[in-house]
């Protein structure tokens, strides 16, 4: 794969998009999209609602199978290719918007859930020792270690969030997607979060991809941003070149019904 030029660095594609067309009910949701995600970046995929972001990052994931074009993942070749999916998907951590956690449960056992993949769905056994330490590791990677015993249901929502984030992390990824994972915190915590998931992408060379509806966010978290216009890339840059002009090409864009889609920083 050709190297990723962001600004003025060349950077290794971990995922390369070619030609993506995506079709449901029949309506184009993507169409013809390329691009790629780099090792150690933060990718911002930011557009109006209904343009495609989910279902982009459910392609990713390997949710969603394309009409056309092709997913290729460095090292490993097509998604389509016998055993690429799979072995994707272990790589594939995911940081939701609504943490999906299980209140009940200590910090800790949420944060195993993220390797439930790794044994047998019926299984009553103890989690191993092994796994228990990679657990706590990972919470205290996003600083919550002391938390590990508490229930979830008694942590705050930035505490939950990070629950979320060491969950994606016990896996060990190599890929991280997130589908406005920060939009249930206010703007301060949400740009503390953010940070922290940056200092470990950087630090661990992941690849990680993030819808955001929040823009200022995207500007000072993202090494580069996607913008999304009518199922296609309309901006595709550095993220200090998301300025107003690209903002207002994206976002102002009549809506199906007439209307001006707003940015989401300012509706």
């Amino acid at each position: 794969m050709n190297a990723l030029t962001i600004g003025s660095q060349a950077w290794r594609p971990a995922l390369t998009i070619v030609g993506l067309s995506v079709m449901r009910g029949g309506r184009p949701i993507l169409n013809e999209i390329s691009t790629a995600f780099a090792e150690g970046t933060i990718t911002a995929v930011v557009g109006p609602s209904g343009v495609g972001k989910t279902t982009l990052m459910n392609v990713l994931n390997g949710l969603v199978a394309p009409q056309a074009g092709r997913v290729a993942v460095a090292g490993l070749g097509g998604l389509g290719e016998p055993g690429v999916l799979r072995e994707m998907r272990r790589r594939t951590a995911m940081v939701f918007q609504d943490h999906a956690l299980i209140g009940r449960l200590p910090a800790i056992d949420n944060v195993l859930l993220g390797l439930a993949d790794t044994r047998h769905p019926l299984s009553l056994l103890p989690w191993p020792r092994a796994a228990r330490e990679r657990a706590a590791l990972a919470l205290a990677d996003v600083g919550l270690l002391s938390r590990a015993t508490a229930r979830t249901d008694t942590l705050s929502g930035g505490e939950r969030q990070r629950v979320g984030i060491a969950r994606a992390l016990v896996r060990a990824p190599r890929l991280i997607l997130g589908d406005e994972p920060f939009a249930s915190v206010d703007p301060v915590l949400a740009r503390r979060l953010g940070g922290e998931l940056r200092r470990l992408v950087v630090r661990d060379g992941l690849t990680a991809v993030l819808v955001l509806h929040q823009l200022q966010l995207a500007r000072v978290l993202a090494d580069r941003i996607v913008g999304l216009s009518g199922g296609r890339v309309a901006f595709d840059g550095p993220a200090g070149a998301f300025d107003a002009e690209a903002e207002a090409a994206i976002f102002s864009a009549p809506a199906p019904n007439g209307d001006r889609v707003l940015s989401p920083d300012n509706s």
